[in-house]
């Protein structure tokens, strides 16, 4: 089949280049032209293991084109994916402008039937706007063509999006004619085997669907650091009660981790989204309203624990930073935690040194931009060489067992704060480490 896919940013770059792999001729579209020369050239401009090599391989192969001329594009697809991004408005409202941008282009281009399909993640009654912007488009030029709106909601996660995209767990589909959904079908057969994981349904609840998994996520997350907060007072191991809540199979471990919050493109958006819709419908959101609230207040629970242990004033001190992604295996720092630590810390006099595998180029470009007491290195153990102390924020696998008398001899004080739980008392019992956690009281040498 030939796909269109209108944007290259994560969304659109991952999905493009996997229908590709799987022997559709597609062309992904973009306004930066500069952006869609790398892309030529094989240069990838976000982060994400095993993107770049499908990317070469099926641009060089000819199934994967880059293009700045949606008119092209559209004349050689009759499926066209709207894949561009969908910012959190300053109400807390998802920003619709590009993608119904894209609706005006279609509409001003499309010169066959066409079956837009919605990828981003956008809000109940897009579709009815995209419809709308695509007609308005289609009566000014006087044309009598017709066109089907599908919503196709996306679910990748960062750090395994191709094997999600190539290997999906489910296929959420929102039509309203069976001419839409057998396309749609035959789209997506060979990815999947069991029919039963390609669920159908009307496009409102396609488009709802999305914004309620990452919010029940979201508050998965929160309400296992909300219970963390709760074990620290009581003097509970939330570690402890973790397992012995996950061993429940209606619970399950998935997601009930606790930690310094959540971040990224997906979880804060959506569930702002999903809280202004409800709103917009004279109904308040009240739990997910509790669940934002909480992760507000997580973020800033490790600069907390820094200034109980070493005081409020931090001047002269410095902190070594371990992690500014807001997850492993991506250089993303949207609403990553380590923003809210190291702006708390900094704010109180400290200096940060900050090591990340893929995201200091991000935190110096743009997130730490301007924030003169952060300063980057090229290893971890580079970031702890003379640090008051060492605080772990992401949890990417080269900080999971580090050697932790290098450690102790590099540090002025023997103490670290872990922000993900992830090495455990040990680190006090067997190393002499301060070792600070979340929802656990501090671990003394």
């Amino acid at each position: 089949m030939r796909v269109a896919v209108i944007g290259t940013g994560y969304v659109g770059l991952v999905t493009g280049t996997c229908f590709s792999d799987m022997g559709n001729e597609v062309w992904c579209v973009d306004v930066d032209e500069k952006k869609i020369e790398r892309l030529k050239n094989g240069e990838i401009p976000i982060y994400e293991p095993g993107l770049s090599e499908l990317v070469k391989k099926n641009h060089e192969s000819g199934v994967l084109h880059f293009t700045t001329d949606i008119r092209e594009a559209l004349e050689r697809c009759n499926i066209c994916f709207i894949a561009v991004g969908t910012p959190m408005g300053e109400d807390g409202s998802a920003d619709l402008q590009y993608v119904l941008a894209v609706a005006k282009s279609i509409g001003e281009c499309m010169s066959h039937h066409m079956y837009v399909v919605d990828k981003s993640t956008v809000p109940v009654g897009t579709a009815g706007k995209v419809r709308a912007c695509i007609q308005e488009q289609l009566d000014a030029r006087g044309s009598d063509l017709t066109f089907d709106v599908i919503s196709n909601p996306e679910f990748l996660k960062e750090g395994t999006a191709v094997n999600d995209c190539l290997r999906p767990d489910r296929i959420v589909i929102g039509v309203d004619n069976e001419g839409a959904a057998e396309t749609m079908r035959e789209l997506y057969r060979h990815y999947v085997l069991n029919t039963e994981n390609f669920i159908l349904m009307d496009i409102a609840s396609a488009e709802m669907t999305k914004y309620a998994a990452n919010s029940m996520l979201a508050t998965k997350i929160s309400f296992m650091n909300e219970i963390s907060r709760i074990c620290e007072q009581v003097g509970a191991d939330v570690n402890k009660v973790r397992k012995g809540i996950g061993s429940d199979h209606r619970i399950g471990y998935s997601f009930i981790y606790p930690g310094c919050g959540y971040g990224g493109s997906c979880f804060p958006k959506d569930v702002k989204a999903l809280v202004r819709t409800a709103a917009e419908y004279g109904y308040e959101a009240q739990l997910l309203n509790a669940v934002e609230d909480v992760n507000y207040m997580q973020k800033h629970v490790i600069a907390k624990k820094v200034k109980e242990r070493f005081g409020a004033d931090l001047s002269g001190m410095t902190f070594a930073v371990w992690g500014l992604a807001f997850k492993p295996d991506t250089d993303d720092m949207r609403e990553a935690p380590a923003i809210t630590i190291i702006g708390d810390l900094t704010a109180a006099g400290a200096k940060i040194v900050a090591y990340d595998p893929k995201a200091m180029d991000e935190a110096k470009s743009c997130y730490l931009k301007g924030n003169a007491s952060v300063s980057y290195v090229d290893s971890k153990y580079e970031a702890v060489r003379g640090a008051d102390a060492l605080i772990l924020v992401t949890e990417w696998k080269e900080f999971r067992s580090p050697d932790f008398e290098e450690l102790r001899k590099s540090l002025k004080n023997p103490v670290i704060f872990d922000g993900r739980n992830i090495y455990g008392s040990k680190v006090a019992n067997k190393y002499g480490f301060d070792y600070y956690q979340i929802g656990v009281r501090e671990s003394k040498a």
